[in-house]
């Protein structure tokens, strides 16, 4: 049995599946980022999952797609943790960006984009993988993600840029205040999720020319620092994956279309492009 995984800061799709690539079972757990969770953080929430007690033990090849898993001593604090849940597994980890790149490839030489708790962008023509300059994370970067769009939900808030009844309903719906915020984004971990958490109010709100400004502006940086660095952006389909970018998709037409750029592929969680790349392709974990 394979377990195929593709994990954000937040959230991780994975699905159980046959050596043959059919679909055995599908799930959701909390996601792993070793910028912010350690081998032993993962394997104590690994075993916690029922469907992974169930079929754990007969999984013989691990497929982990991570946010932050960029380097190897990275990838083995997440390796070494779902060993856990995995014991008889060959475990290989690897960036959410070639998960992105799998989940959308289509033949052709592409840029597939990152938008969700996080940003970060890839060039991949079907044999190797191209960075992008990203992955800087939600302080110095992240530009169009929900972190970023959460962040400037949170800034208007407190510069009292949104209109009263604007301000009254987010107090009232989010149940929080200044103090609580400083408390939250200035903790040891988890501001980038926590700031990702406010997006929605961004979208619910779009048909405002502020909040719509607002994620246009997100969108339109991401594509000038991290997409039209590469040579044959303008050149080439622009994919994503990602819930800000399923979610935000008519701004980001309008921001694609801005730059004169082609639009690629759009999906929300690349768990079922990752299925069909693997069934296609029938990946092995390297021993």
């Amino acid at each position: 049995m394979i377990y195929l995984a593709e994990s954000g800061s937040t959230k991780c799709d994975a699905v159980f599946l046959t050596n043959e690539g059919e679909e055995v079972k599908r799930i959701r757990t909390i996601g792993f980022n070793p910028y912010f969770h350690d081998r032993q953080f993962v394997a104590k929430e690994i075993i916690k999952v029922p469907e992974i007690i169930e079929l754990g033990a007969q999984v013989e090849q691990v497929f982990f797609y991570g946010a932050g898993c960029s380097s190897p001593d990275l990838n083995v604090e997440i390796a070494q943790g779902l060993k856990a849940g995995f014991p008889n597994a060959q475990i290989s980890v690897d960036h959410d960006l070639r998960a992105s790149a799998y989940a959308t490839w289509n033949g052709l030489p592409q840029v597939t984009c990152i938008l969700g708790t996080g940003s970060n962008c890839v060039y991949y023509d079907g044999q190797s993988l191209q960075a992008g300059r990203s992955g800087y994370g939600f302080i110095l970067g992240d530009e169009g993600s929900a972190s970023y769009i959460g962040k400037r939900v949170v800034r208007a808030y407190l510069y009292r840029l949104m209109e009263p009844s604007l301000i009254r309903e987010f107090e009232e719906h989010y149940g929080i205040n200044e103090a609580i915020i400083r408390e939250k984004v200035y903790a040891p971990t988890g501001a980038n999720v926590f700031l990702g958490s406010f997006a929605p109010f961004a979208h619910k709100h779009l048909h405002l020319p502020f909040f719509y400004q607002m994620v246009f502006n997100g969108f339109r940086e991401f594509i000038e620092t991290q997409v039209l660095p590469f040579p044959h952006a303008q050149k080439v389909p622009i994919s994503f994956v990602g819930s800000i970018a399923h979610h935000f998709e008519p701004v980001l037409n309008d921001v694609l279309d801005y730059f004169d750029l082609q639009k690629g592929k759009i999906i929300r969680r690349p768990v079922d492009g990752l299925i069909d790349y693997y069934k296609r392709y029938k990946i092995k974990v390297q021993s």
